[in-house]
């Protein structure tokens, strides 16, 4: 908690400028590489969110924008922050996996401690690390071929132990619009032909987060990246940061010279895809979204639906549903939309379908 003359920032205040930082206020000309790294990366557990979610953010943007840049290797995915798949650029690739290093150890262990007792996780590692360095593996490929150096120990468990201690990252065609078929590694090294930075101070990447998320806590911090005890990287942080309260006492903090639109700033209705780290970023996401509405987003087995904003808040869920060449985008609002707020979501709706479903020849929208 704070006291004192720190100013108070609103719900709607903590929102706009959130916005602000995500681009979404009013789409830039930004290329998609200064996007995904300004937004510290890109929640990406299925290939398409991303591209929706540099659409919503870019004037312009083109599937060939995301798609030449993961074909020449100049954005990876791999599992950066809480142990989830990030689109990241490769020089966060580099800086942010040794950050995340201990995290994502603390991780492992909680998910698979009983099952690793007594193992050398080094050679694990070693041996998993030259597999994938070979030929790009699945996991349950790296999990097999370790078994049958540890017979007596779960490949699932192996495998999660070379994903932890080596950084892999996954190769095309994973992660180019509208490919399937299951994600293949290989280290980060081999696939960049440059090593891991060698700091692990977690300073930078608050500060970055502070430019993308902010304001917020130390709590909304920790619950972005998975770790803890960042309580002294802001404040080393110093002059560089601006102290505020929301409207519960709670202790916010923000660069100095970032964005602080006004509360009553105007905000253009956008669809978020699955996924997008706007919703996922906060301890407290009371800022954009209600814990109601968060029960109906967020499903139990760890689905993130994609949902759309009016006046900045979410108001409801989307999805496409095609049938050989005709494509529609269902609606589902959260609650009745007025006239005016139906018609902007309807226009912005039918630009949607032109981007992700380019090749039906018959378009429509449905409410439900």
């Amino acid at each position: 908690m704070v006291t004192g003359d720190a100013a108070v920032l609103d719900r709607r205040a903590l929102n706009r400028a959130l916005l602000a930082r995500q681009l979404l206020l009013e789409r830039t000309s930004m290329p998609a590489a200064g996007v995904v790294g300004h937004l510290v990366g890109m929640q990406a557990q299925a290939p398409n969110p991303p591209y929706i979610g540099l659409w919503t953010r870019i004037d312009g943007f083109r599937i060939e924008d995301l798609a030449g840049l993961v074909r020449e290797r100049e954005v990876v995915r791999i599992a950066l922050m809480r142990g989830t798949i990030h689109l990241v650029t490769a020089d966060d690739c580099l800086a942010l996996r040794p950050v995340l290093d201990g995290s994502l150890r603390q991780g492992l262990k909680g998910t698979f401690g009983r099952k690793l007792e007594g193992l050398d996780l080094a050679k694990v590692a070693a041996e998993g690390r030259a597999l994938v360095e070979g030929e790009p593996l699945t996991l349950g490929g790296i999990g097999t071929a370790l078994a049958e150096r540890w017979p007596d120990r779960d490949p699932f468990a192996l495998a999660n132990v070379v994903r932890t201690l080596v950084p892999l990252v996954q190769v095309p065609p994973r992660g180019l619009w509208g490919e399937s078929g299951q994600a293949v590694h290989t280290s980060a090294e081999s696939w960049l032909g440059r090593p891991l930075a060698d700091s692990t101070s977690p300073d930078a990447m608050v500060e970055r987060y502070l430019a993308a998320f902010g304001p917020a806590s130390v709590k909304d911090v920790q619950a972005w990246s998975g770790m803890t005890r960042l309580a002294e990287s802001v404040q080393r942080l110093g002059s560089r940061v601006r102290r505020f309260r929301d409207e519960n006492g709670v202790e916010l903090f923000d660069l100095a010279d970032a964005p602080r639109p006004d509360a009553d700033t105007p905000v253009p209705v956008r669809f978020l895809p699955d996924f997008d780290n706007i919703l996922l970023s906060h301890a407290d996401r009371s800022r954009i979204i209600t814990e109601e509405q968060r029960k109906l987003v967020f499903t139990r087995n760890g689905l993130i639906k994609p949902t759309f904003l009016v006046d900045g808040f979410v108001r409801g869920m989307w999805r496409i549903e095609q049938r050989r060449k005709a494509a529609t985008l269902v609606l589902e609002p959260f609650g009745p939309l007025s006239g005016k707020d139906h018609d902007t979501l309807v226009e912005e709706g039918n630009a949607l379908l032109a981007f992700a479903a380019a090749s039906a020849t018959a378009r429509d929208i449905r409410v439900v």
